[in-house]
C-alpha cells in the first residue's frame, strides 16, 4: 500500500501543488530561451566575440532552421494553427470552465509556448537574408522577446497557481 500512496504523490494530477510541474516550466523557459532559431545562445555570443568558424556555425544553423520553419509554415502552417487553436481552447474550456487543474497547467504551458512558436516564425522570414552582425542582432532581439514573454508568462501561471492552491487549501 505505502508503493501506491508513494507513486500517487509523485504522479499528482494537482498539478499547481506539484513540483514537477514546476521543474518542467523552468526548463521549459530556459531552453526556449538558451535555443534562439535553433541556435545556442553560447555560439551566438561566442560568433559575436570571435566570428570566423563560430560566426559561420550561426549563420549555416539559423539558416537550416529558419528555412525548416518557414517551410513548415507553408506546407502545414495553416493545419497547424488550427490543430494547435483547437487542443488550446480545449484545454481552457475544461481548465478554467469545468475546473480540471491538469489542463490549466497544460494551458499555461502551452499557449505562451504557441506564442513563441509564432515569434519564431516571424523571425524566420526576418534572418532570411541576414548575416554577421545583422544577424546577431535578430537573434538577440529574438531572445529578448522570448524572455519578456517567458517573464509574464511564469508570472501569471505563478500567481493563478497559488490562487489554485489557496482556494483548494481553503476548503
Amino acid at each position: 500500500m505505502d508503493f501506491y500512496v508513494r507513486m500517487s504523490e509523485v504522479i499528482d494530477f494537482r498539478s499547481f501543488s506539484n513540483l514537477w510541474f514546476w521543474i518542467a516550466l523552468a526548463v521549459m523557459w530556459s531552453t526556449a530561451s538558451h535555443w534562439v532559431m535553433g541556435v545556442p545562445w553560447d555560439l551566438v555570443q561566442r560568433a559575436r566575440r570571435q566570428g570566423g568558424r563560430a560566426g559561420e556555425d550561426v549563420h549555416q544553423l539559423a539558416c537550416i532552421h529558419a528555412g525548416r520553419l518557414r517551410h513548415i509554415g507553408e506546407a502545414a502552417g495553416l493545419w497547424v494553427v488550427a490543430l494547435a487553436s483547437f487542443l488550446l481552447t480545449a484545454l481552457g474550456i475544461l481548465g478554467f470552465r469545468y475546473g480540471l487543474e491538469f489542463a490549466q497547467a497544460l494551458f499555461c504551458l502551452g499557449f505562451p509556448m504557441m506564442l513563441v512558436a509564432g515569434m519564431s516564425h516571424r523571425t524566420a522570414h526576418r534572418i532570411e537574408d541576414l548575416a554577421g552582425p545583422e544577424l546577431y542582432h535578430a537573434l538577440s532581439s529574438h531572445r529578448r522577446r522570448v524572455q519578456g514573454l517567458g517573464v509574464v508568462a511564469i508570472f501569471f501561471t505563478a500567481l493563478w497557481g497559488m490562487y489554485q492552491n489557496l482556494r483548494i487549501g481553503a476548503l
